[in-house]
């Protein structure tokens, strides 16, 4: 299927794709700050600059986008049908250096949490849903264990 854009506009388009500061990310940290917790945001000195780092609870968390970090059987981690060996190669290099820092916090003794952008889309449409999905955050943040994905 051909790209119903030219180049520069498809450039463009991409360009506007943030990196930090995304809307489902300002809205977790909202939720976090209403609910009594401090972090920090994009912490260079911790592996993989994590969008926030709970300092208190040693913990990195990740607001992933489905579609760039290849959320397992997500409608939004779709291939494009277009230069599919482009986006499969980039898509490969992604999920690679997911896990290299992944296995770099849990070397440092770093707990690290995965919240999915479809999960906080969800959130974001179900306020039962949302509530249950910080408990178990914040179950996440005393608990023992090391790592886990929302």
């Amino acid at each position: 299927m051909a790209d119903n854009h030219t180049p520069e506009v498809r450039s463009y388009n991409m360009s506007r794709i943030r990196s930090k500061d995304t809307k489902p990310e300002i809205w977790l940290r909202k939720q976090l700050f209403k609910r009594g917790f401090r972090y920090r945001k994009n912490v260079k000195y911790i592996p993989g600059k994590p969008d926030l780092f709970l300092r208190k609870y040693n913990t990195a968390i990740f607001v992933n986008g489905c579609f760039w970090h290849r959320h397992a059987g997500c409608k939004y981690a779709y291939t494009p049908k277009s230069r599919t060996e482009y986006w499969n190669s980039k898509f490969i290099a992604n999920v690679k250096r997911d896990k290299e820092i992944q296995n770099q916090l849990t070397g440092l003794g770093i707990k690290w949490l995965i919240i999915w952008e479809c999960t906080i889309n969800k959130m974001n449409r179900n306020e039962e849903y949302a509530d249950a999905t910080l408990k178990q955050m914040v179950d996440f943040l005393v608990s023992d264990s090391m790592n886990v994905e929302l």
